[in-house]
């Protein structure tokens, strides 16, 4: 079918389009109106995005279901997807349902609230799909602004405050991030993504203001992604918006949060960072690799002392992305499987997290640990679930986060021991920390008044967690259904990867030799 990647990103957009035209009046058939129809729409982008994955070649490591128009100013319009990107639309696509369908108890400004989630899915899924710098970059900013106003309109006390940190933060990183795309389009002459992944920039090191920089202009462009995508995953040390953003943000902007937008930061290393920039990428690995390990540890430290249940997976969250980044610059075939493989595992087992505390805030309106206890004695069939996806965030062999972790630490063990040694700490650490947060929630004896009529999940809720154990449980004991998929791009990304070192080396050598 021609066209499938833009039909399937902008069916959200449309639905938004006739929630914002057609839908009038603020009473409860309204707001339910709206509600159906944002679930329609989600549901029906997942339902076409299956006609991607079934399409899909996964030996064709180029880019398929291509779509190319001319756009305004003599820019172009252009779409596609390889093994690396075509999971991540799936992700999407497939978490975007379940988020709807957990907003069903919102009462609050309902239209406005399903239009900011269905624009944010279209602008995600043309993160994931553009193959042209200024769409990708117009995406990438444009997502800003529905969890903007998810998080101001809709979120918790410090709502306002939590809101402007995460726009800043995140926008202030993309700044440079311009910067360099504009000097890439100056010195390749075009702004096409495949195009300027095969085009040579410039490594040879230079001198400026006193400072020699290594790798010239390939590191300060690798530096401006850089500092763009580590906000976004976040990495330590510009991590901090994302705790009071997933405590301030309602459940559904959490789990969207999570399962998705932090994504975007890994997602761009692999195809802008490695592929663009790798002499750039070769001398700030040990870096990076550093930061990862730091994050991994500062964070499950940070998680033990947490009071605030949505803190505590937030921190976590840090961490995990911490292996995905370690992964990545790993650049061997383990550590990429590894490193893809856990973020799209991460975005089931914390989108998930974040639903379960979303159970216990609507009933109880308090997220502080303190205030539970007990709940197994009244609430079994929750229990059950937490207890899953705290044991799968652990990395419990048989789940989906046991082989992300896994691939990433033996990738990471062929090229720093060390950095793989503190690495693996943080799978003590973060048993510890989601233990303790079950042991203080759900076990222990029911003592607290307040808890003793608390209702277990009613069928609604169970039908959202559904698909998530399921794809947790598939994915952990099937793990080559993602594998199968994403290697051969990833292996094609990695000879690329290496060609353009030794090329590089080999110039080097040249040029010192004339020299």
């Amino acid at each position: 079918m021609d066209n499938l990647l833009s039909i399937t990103t902008f069916i959200p957009a449309i639905a938004a389009l006739i929630l914002a035209v057609f839908l009038r009046g603020d009473d409860e058939a309204a707001n339910r109106n709206a509600k159906w129809v944002a679930l329609i729409a989600t549901s029906l982008t997942f339902l076409v995005s299956i006609f991607i994955l079934a399409g899909f070649n996964p030996d064709d490591t180029g880019f398929q279901f291509v779509e190319e128009r001319d756009w305004l100013l003599g820019l172009k319009y252009k779409m596609g997807v390889d093994g690396i990107s075509v999971l991540f639309v799936m992700l999407t696509t497939f978490m975007m349902p379940l988020t709807i369908a957990a907003s069903w108890g919102v009462t609050s400004r309902v239209k406005e609230y399903m239009i900011a989630f269905l624009l944010l899915e279209t602008l995600m899924l043309g993160v994931f799909m553009a193959l042209d710098l200024v769409l990708f970059y117009l995406f990438f900013e444009a997502g800003l602004i529905p969890m903007f106003l998810i998080i101001g309109i809709w979120g918790g006390a410090a709502r306002i405050y939590a809101s402007f940190k995460f726009f800043l933060y995140t926008f202030l990183g993309s700044v440079l991030m311009l910067v360099a795309m504009v000097a890439m389009f100056a010195e390749a002459g075009t702004t096409d993504i495949p195009t300027l992944m095969n085009h040579t920039f410039d490594s040879d090191s230079f001198s400026v203001l006193g400072i020699y920089v290594v790798g010239g202009m390939q590191t300060l462009m690798f530096l401006a992604f850089f500092a763009s995508f580590a906000v976004k995953m976040p990495m330590w040390p510009v991590h901090t918006w994302l705790p009071d953003a997933h405590v301030q943000a309602p459940t559904a902007g959490s789990v969207v949060l999570a399962a998705i937008l932090l994504k975007m930061g890994g997602y761009g290393f692999l195809r802008f960072s490695l592929p663009m920039f790798p002499v750039g990428a070769e001398v700030l690995t040990p870096l990076v690799l550093w930061m990862s390990a730091i994050a991994i540890v500062y964070t499950s430290l940070v998680a033990l002392a947490q009071e605030d249940m949505k803190k505590l997976i937030a921190y976590s969250s840090v961490a995990h992305m911490g292996y995905v980044t370690m992964g990545i610059f790993a650049a061997n075939q383990q550590g990429i499987d590894g490193a893809i493989f856990q973020m799209l595992s991460h975005g089931f087992i914390s989108g998930a997290l974040f639903l379960c505390v979303g159970v216990i805030y609507d009933r109880m309106h308090t997220r502080e640990i303190d205030a539970y206890g007990g709940l197994v004695n009244r609430m079994p069939a929750y229990a059950l679930i937490f207890m899953f996806f705290t044991m799968a965030n652990v990395g419990l062999p048989g789940t989906s986060g046991f082989v992300g972790e896994f691939l990433t630490l033996v990738g990471i063990f062929q090229v720093n021991t060390w950095v793989a040694l503190v690495a693996t700490s943080g799978v003590i650490l973060s048993a510890a920390y989601a233990l303790w947060l079950y042991r203080r929630v759900v076990l222990g004896d029911l003592i607290k008044e307040s808890l003793k009529t608390i209702q277990d999940m009613h069928m609604r809720e169970r039908v959202i967690f559904a698909p998530l154990v399921a794809m947790t449980l598939l994915l952990g004991v099937c793990p080559w259904l993602i594998t199968d998929i994403i290697g051969p791009s990833v292996a094609a990304l990695i000879d690329n990867y290496d060609g353009a070192l030794a090329a590089a080396e080999a110039a080097s050598q040249t040029a010192d030799a004339s020299h």
